[in-house]
């Protein structure tokens, strides 16, 4: 999509709500600000009505599968010198966390009359679990997908076919996940009639806070079967990082405790730019696809183009949250090579028999390479299932 005059922006001193710190914010066109700023009322309005709630809730045990069940890795744990839980998002339907908040979505789309649904997606899960919650509710779907990654994700492509729902191909830049974002931003502006289901924790206010609300039960189930089995928090809690859901998701309610909280991001080849998606490691500051974080940059401050074995985590932005975490050292954040994921990734399977999506690898490494011999109690939030990755690893 291309830059925003600033005086086709809204800016931080017109509105002050939506924002971490100085990250944040909607850096959109005036009649799609308009349309976002209806979305967080209606959001306001339905996060603590009873009726919204259970009819959540009920999804999420009924149809979901949840609570996911909090594993204890006794192979893993040998291995790393550490007491290793897993928090198995993996078992959710579809495969992933990324179901957790496209039911919230949906259902809110459903109270607003939505006739059509758009997402982007990167590895397929929230494609997947869009296309997946449209079929439930039985509203149109378009799916906005990178060329490199429905070839490096085709089993996903035809699941989302399946459902029902059609898969845009973007071909422009490098293909992948911020390209698909850029596309449906762009389809999102030129038809703001339809509900934009965004599916991390990045983007113009209000979705940083709507995916983080969505999300927030991996850590409320994480924080009560750890006390029920236990006894106490754990010292770490991992997770990989692209945009940020699951690990907002994973973070949320450990924010306030003495918890140390780790997130592993895609260093992909190298840590040079082109070569990498470690955005909160090498990140600078700017506007990117509606808000005010961190970006992979040029010296010429425009974004470059990320890499990383992971679709998921192949984004070069990361949500305002994030950066705002990261900026009061609140949150550690470390990159993963690819080749250490795949290590971590053949590892896990051999280990304990659960095949993790290559993202979810990245934590699983990063717990390899902080947790060794630490005798600490620690979860690793699983994210996904690996299946999706096997024929390419």
């Amino acid at each position: 999509m291309e830059t925003l005059k600033q005086s086709e922006m809204k800016t931080k001193e017109e509105k002050q709500i939506g924002y971490f710190g100085e990250f944040g914010g909607q850096f959109v066109p005036p009649h799609l600000a308009e349309k976002l700023n209806h979305l967080y009322d209606v959001f306001l309005q339905y996060k603590d009505d009873e009726d919204f709630k259970k009819e959540y809730i009920d999804l999420l045990k009924n149809y979901v599968g949840r609570p996911s069940p909090l594993y204890k890795a006794e192979n893993l744990s040998k291995i790393i010198g550490s007491t290793i839980y897993l928090k198995r998002e993996d078992l959710n339907h579809t495969g992933s966390h990324k179901i957790n908040n496209t039911i919230g979505q949906i259902l809110l789309a459903k109270r607003m009359g939505a006739t059509e649904i758009i997402a982007e997606t990167g590895a397929g899960q929230h494609g997947l679990a869009t296309a997946t919650a449209a079929a439930l509710m039985g509203i149109k779907c378009k799916v906005f997908m990178g060329k490199v990654d429905t070839e490096r994700q085709k089993m996903n492509v035809q699941r989302i076919e399946l459902l029902g729902a059609e898969v845009i191909t973007a071909t422009q830049g490098s293909a992948t996940l911020k390209d698909a974002v850029d596309m449906a931003l762009g389809y999102y502006v030129e038809n703001p009639n339809v509900y934009y289901l965004l599916g991390s924790a990045v983007g113009p206010h209000p979705y940083p806070l709507i995916v983080r609300y969505f999300q927030s039960i991996i850590s409320k189930e994480m924080k009560q079967q750890l006390m029920e089995i236990e006894g106490r928090l754990p010292d770490s809690v991992l997770a990989c990082i692209g945009g940020g859901s699951n690990a907002i998701g994973a973070f949320n309610e450990f924010l306030d405790e003495k918890v140390e909280l780790h997130a592993a991001e895609g260093a992909g080849e190298s840590m040079e730019l082109g070569k990498t998606a470690a955005t909160l490691t090498l990140g600078k500051k700017g506007i990117f696809q509606g808000a005010f974080s961190l970006c992979l940059m040029d010296e010429n401050n425009e974004p470059v183009d990320s890499k990383s074995i992971a679709a998921g985590l192949d984004y070069p932005g990361i949500g305002p949250e994030h950066a705002y975490l990261k900026g009061i050292d609140r949150v550690n954040y470390h990159p993963i090579t690819d080749d250490e994921a795949v290590e971590a990734y053949q590892l896990l399977s051999k280990t304990e028999g659960i095949i993790p999506a290559i993202e979810s690898a990245h934590a699983v490494a990063l717990a390899l390479k902080i947790l060794k011999n630490k005798n600490q109690l620690a979860v690793i939030n699983l994210s996904g299932r690996g299946d999706k990755d096997v024929s390419r690893i």
